[in-house]
């Protein structure tokens, strides 16, 4: 072979036209591992051990990029269960929806007194036929139509960018640049889960008009070896690297984990059922995939686990609720006692009055009963929801999963997260816990569903439930390192900002005012136009009277709370910021507080109405990227200097001390 036959700059032969390359990828369990190059390039010398899933250097390399490259993107299907699986969950709704339907029609014929005889059974029978063949006929176009889905449903991994294809008749194409893509994540039903399959859904960073891409029935290791590569390739190019495709058995590809020292990873009695039915992957799931090296990771203990299921808003409801009715009680048992005799000598028997007062019980002790059932409820279904909880830090990803039956997995770049919060709820607060999220920037779900719902929420990636406010600092420093430098010391609002707080709390946002301002309005109106001579309207006033004087109590305990409320958020409520950080905190019964970068913050400003500049105070905002479409952070009547001082440190180039 002559010099002008071969590459003009990495001397290599060239690969004859339809000719295979000289080096193939790993693409068999049982074929000898390659290196692949990074697309588009051929090696000049022989090429270096390189670290899985990491990024090669062309020059460190020694790879050359040749005139012209022809390498086309392979497609990659969704796993076949995405056709049966679709059906017998249409299937499944058909049957219950014909349950229904034929025992209501079944339950109004007897209720009409009709009864089935002989001659009805060549009938029903017939019926009975048709709706098999109805659910028959449904059910197979339905898989009919999931196959000419499943035959245009693919996707491809390109050099630059992540595409998926989908569509029978309208035909749409998704372009997914690896440097927007923000996360991504996995969830299973139980049924996907026996079956070894997942949906995955990456959500990119757009604002709130952008849509998490949604990729169904993806078989598990090809959802691990997809998000690994997807992550690996955003990194690349973000470093302005080339990307190494992962292969099995090099050095330095066993994942594996470190715990801090005296703190081993919590666990839960749920873990092992998540665990084994983790190992076991379903029917499909494949060989796990190694994903990189663990350097952090924690999960739950069974305190935690329990203390989470406490804690949910049923319960907190249903105290509320125990507490109205205790009030209500005493307060008749109270108004029973007091005015008892005035009330015979107007005529009311005591079977009346004692009715009153029972029907008040009766109805307090069916409601508290009903929301404890609802409670108990409720408490398995957390318990079972964060069974198997990890979070972990892997490599420059952050990843939570949990859920003993429906499972779901969350993973995150550390550079899309925009914020740490911490947040205390009464019940969290009054025993020394706090839940612990990450906020990020999300993408809308592309349907309505649950999904959109819980994106919607403030809450950001949970990385803890339920965890001691003693603890945050290591978890912090385990799993996102890069918030150890948050400010601790926090300017308090100003002084004014207590009698502000116990006027807006109190009177202009209070419910116990303005709900004694509607029971005394209503109170006015139905004894002006009910006469108190007409012995008929005697027990209407008495009842609307007796009522009123219980809401009015309701009110003063509303009130006092509302008081009490803006008395702690002027002591618990604060902000902070250093060279690379600020801190806002809001708190009352429940507090959060909400840790940032100060190069995330994509604008702040002030802002005054007369009474703040009365009183010399001012809101300071600061605008970042987390949830859908950004969040603003505010904070109410801080010092006009500190306002001033603040504005002057969030500015570019502005002051850079605390």
């Amino acid at each position: 072979m002559t010099e002008e036959q071969r590459h003009p700059e990495s001397g290599m032969p060239p690969v004859p036209p339809g000719a295979a390359p000289a080096q193939q990828p790993y693409s068999q369990p049982n074929q000898q591992p390659y290196q692949q190059p990074a697309p588009g390039y051929y090696p000049s010398q022989p090429m270096p051990a390189q670290p899985v899933g990491g990024y090669v250097d062309p020059a460190a390399a020694g790879w050359q990029q040749p005139v012209q490259n022809s390498t086309e993107p392979v497609k990659h299907r969704v796993h076949h269960s995405y056709i049966w699986l679709g059906s017998l969950q249409v299937a499944g709704m058909l049957i219950v929806i014909a349950f229904f339907s034929v025992f209501s029609s079944v339950i109004g014929a007897i209720a009409d007194g009709e009864s089935i005889g002989r001659g009805d059974g060549p009938v029903l029978l017939i019926v009975g036929i048709a709706v098999i063949v109805g659910l028959i006929v449904i059910v197979g176009l339905t898989a009919l139509i999931q196959t000419l889905s499943y035959k245009h449903l693919y996707y491809e991994i390109g050099p630059d960018e992540f595409n998926l294809y989908s569509g029978i008749f309208n035909k749409k194409r998704v372009h997914v640049p690896y440097q927007r893509i923000q996360s991504v994540n996995q969830k299973a039903t139980l049924v996907q889960r026996l079956a070894g399959v997942c949906t995955v859904n990456i959500d990119t960073a757009g604002g709130s008009a952008n849509k998490a891409v949604v990729i169904p029935y993806l078989q598990n290791s090809e959802a691990e070896r997809l998000r690994t590569e997807l992550f690996a390739r955003k990194q690349a190019i973000l470093s302005g690297q080339v990307y190494q495709d992962a292969i099995p058995g090099q050095p330095g590809s066993q994942a594996g984990y470190a715990y801090p020292a005296g703190h081993p990873a919590a666990g839960n009695v749920l873990d092992m059922p998540a665990e084994i039915l983790t190992d076991v992957r379903g029917v499909f799931g494949g060989a796990a995939v190694d994903t990189g090296r663990v350097s952090y990771e924690y999960g739950m203990s069974n305190k935690e686990l329990v203390l989470t299921g406490l804690s949910n808003n049923t319960g907190f409801a249903l105290i509320i609720l125990a507490a109205i009715g205790s009030v209500a009680g005493l307060a008749e048992q109270i108004l029973s006692t007091a005015i008892g005799r005035m009330l015979v000598d107007n005529g009311i028997d005591f079977v009346t009055r004692s009715f009153a007062g029972n029907t008040i019980w009766a109805i307090t002790g069916i409601v508290v009963a009903v929301f404890l059932v609802v409670w108990v409820f409720s408490i398995i279904g957390a318990c079972i929801s964060y069974g198997g909880f990890k979070a972990r830090r892997r490599d420059s990803r952050i990843e939570v999963e949990h859920g003993l039956l429906q499972h779901r997995f969350h993973g995150v770049d550390i550079d899309r997260v925009q914020s740490v919060i911490v947040k205390q709820s009464f019940i969290r607060r009054l025993l020394g816990y706090c839940e612990l999220s990450l906020g990020k920037i999300d993408a809308a779900a592309e349907n309505s569903s649950e999904d959109q719902q819980k994106s919607l929420a403030p809450q950001g990636l949970v990385i803890h439930p339920f965890v001691k406010m003693d603890r945050v600092p290591e978890i912090l420093a385990g799993l996102v390192p890069e918030f150890a430098d948050v400010p601790t010391e926090s300017r308090p609002v100003a002084k004014p900002a207590l009698r502000r707080a116990i006027i807006r709390r109190g009177i202009l946002q209070g419910s116990g005012f303005w709900l004694a301002v509607v029971v005394a309005m209503g109170q006015i109106v139905v004894n002006a136009v009910v006469s108190p001579t007409n012995p008929d309207a005697v027990s209407l006033l008495f009842f609307v009277n007796t009522g009123a004087i219980v809401l009015y109590v309701l009110c003063v305990l509303l009130l006092v709370l509302d008081v009490i409320g803006a008395v702690l958020w002027y002591r618990g409520s604060g902000f902070a910021y250093n060279r690379r950080f600020m801190q806002i905190s809001n708190g009352g019964f429940s507090r959060e507080s909400v840790s940032f970068p100060r190069k995330k913050i994509q604008y702040g400003f002030t802002k005054t109405n007369p009474f703040q500049r009365n009183a010399r105070v001012a809101t300071i905002n600061a605008r970042t990227a987390a949830g859908i479409g950004g969040t603003t952070l505010r904070l109410i009547d801080v010092t006009e200097q500190d306002a001033e001082t603040w504005l002057d440190w969030v500015k570019p180039g502005g002051s850079m001390v605390q």
